[in-house]
């Protein structure tokens, strides 16, 4: 079995879509609710490095992307999960990927997306008196 087909394997209800953009690189949408679930299988069982995640405000809600490189084939896997536009919030994936902190306290700081049980949510990047509330990557509201 092939590195794609283990992945649909081992992920397999998780998976609400199931995209495949290039040679090199898949995108797998899967709800919220997964991530943890599914970053462990990723991580621990198919052995994929986690390389970071991006997050982005899109006029429907947010977005996530977080991205494992399977190094031994050079395939890069991208869980997609979309949160909810008025409360953007979701599990960190911090109890599994120590190195994923960082990068889920930027976009919590600089998104506004809440990272539930993260280890430690404060600014990383702004300074102390810049405007709580005040999130510089989200997209202003159309008038």
């Amino acid at each position: 079995m092939n590195v794609v087909e283990e992945v649909q394997q081992k992920l397999d209800k998780k998976i609400n879509k199931f995209f495949k953009k290039n040679e090199q690189r898949y995108y797998i949408d899967i709800d919220a609710k997964e991530i943890v679930p599914s970053a462990k299988i990723m991580f621990r069982d198919i052995e994929c490095r986690f390389a970071i995640a991006t997050g982005t405000h899109t006029p429907q809600g947010f977005e996530i992307l977080y991205h494992f490189s399977h190094d031994k084939t050079g395939k890069i896997f991208s869980l997609r999960v979309a949160l909810d536009k008025n409360a953007p919030e979701i599990e960190s994936i911090t109890s599994i990927i120590t190195g994923a902190e960082w990068i889920e306290r930027e976009m919590w700081e600089m998104l506004g997306i809440n990272f539930k049980n993260h280890p430690n949510l404060k600014r990383l990047l702004l300074a102390p008196d810049f405007p709580e509330g005040v999130y510089p990557l989200r997209q202003k509201p159309r008038e």
